[in-house]
């Protein structure tokens, strides 16, 4: 049985729960329960503090994990990256007060107050600054007011907040993380179960990311059609009653959809019809 760490809160819980629902899998009811079994596709699945999960993986006792990629190289475990998921994005950068320095080769012998103290370490690290690193879990933009440091890393959205703190982002991002699938580091890339799991998980991706366009055109304009919707491998075509008309069918980018459909009327199409969808496999 595929043993899977599944985030228990935060901004990684519901997204994630989400997705294994629409992959086919069974998900708790109750924020309260920490383990349930789904014995039809034969997967147990562990609630845990996203922290945690890096930590889980890499000792061996689960198979893989849904975490951040921030957490993970936080966490400094020997887990790996193995999927993407698009979901709970964001962008770390430094921060300080205007005129403190413009890059992060100039955070020689400064404090960088984070709550990433893995991530920023590593980040200094690599581009050879000599800088002190403090722990401090949330809140971080007080730091600098209370002269605890004169630098600070987080997350990055707006920037709102950091505007609001009087302070500017400063170089460029220390890292852009998202949700991703982790296993641990040296672990067979092919076992059937795992492999099974991430084509289900990427079957959502694709459906979330295109939808179905089917229409009808004339044979004269088939091939302008077709350059417009190539579909994946190509599209399908079938012959309609009336002669001289053909029904079209392929997968088009669900973002380009509207633009799509205007270009395949304007070139003669009618019928232009979407509909999503719900899994596949590719």
């Amino acid at each position: 049985m595929l043993r899977i760490a599944v985030p228990n809160k935060g901004s990684l819980s519901g997204p994630a729960a989400e997705m294994l629902h629409e992959a086919g899998y069974q998900q708790r009811r109750e924020s309260k329960e920490l383990r349930i079994v789904d014995p039809e596709n034969e997967v147990e699945f562990f609630y845990l503090r996203p922290r945690d999960i890096a930590i889980y993986v890499s000792s061996g006792r689960l198979d893989i994990g849904i975490t951040g990629r921030d957490l993970l190289i936080d966490s400094g475990a020997n887990a790996e990256e193995i999927l993407p998921l698009g979901f709970a994005r964001s962008t770390f950068r430094y921060a300080t007060k205007p005129g403190t320095a413009n890059g992060v080769q100039d955070l020689n012998g400064m404090t960088v107050a984070t709550s990433y103290e893995g991530i920023v370490a590593k980040h200094l690290a690599d581009n050879g600054v000599d800088a002190s690193v403090v722990h401090l879990d949330g809140a971080v933009e007080t730091a600098i007011e209370l002269g605890v440091a004169e630098v600070i890393a987080d997350v990055v959205e707006t920037g709102t907040s950091l505007r609001n703190a009087g302070l500017e982002v400063i170089g460029e991002p220390i890292m852009k993380s998202e949700a991703v699938v982790i296993r641990r580091t040296g672990a067979d890339a092919d076992e059937p179960k795992v492999q099974q799991f991430l084509r289900r998980l990427q079957g959502v991706l694709v459906a979330r990311t295109y939808v179905m366009m089917d229409y009808d055109c004339r044979v004269e304009q088939l091939e302008k059609a077709v350059a417009l919707t190539p579909g994946l491998e190509s599209p399908t075509v079938s012959p309609l009653h009336n002669e001289g008309w053909v029904a079209v069918r392929a997968m088009v980018p669900a973002k380009e959809a509207q633009r799509i459909m205007d270009d395949l009327y304007d070139i003669g199409a009618r019928a232009i019809l979407t509909t999503a969808i719900h899994a596949c496999r590719l």
